[in-house]
């Protein structure tokens, strides 16, 4: 496979993504039970990265 310079910057994007969620203990270890509930936690975090940056 070829290098590509835009593929490449996309991946990062979503890999840094990955690395502030699992600073979120409960996401991280899985704690909730419930996808619902854990979908929810995700998304909170999402939210809330989103307006710290």
């Amino acid at each position: 496979m070829a290098y590509d310079p835009a593929l490449y910057k996309q991946r990062n994007v979503v890999e840094r993504a990955f690395c502030l969620l699992k600073q979120w203990r409960g996401l991280a270890t899985r704690y909730d039970k419930h996808a619902v509930t854990y979908r929810g936690a995700v998304v909170l975090a999402a939210i809330m990265t989103w307006l710290r940056a």
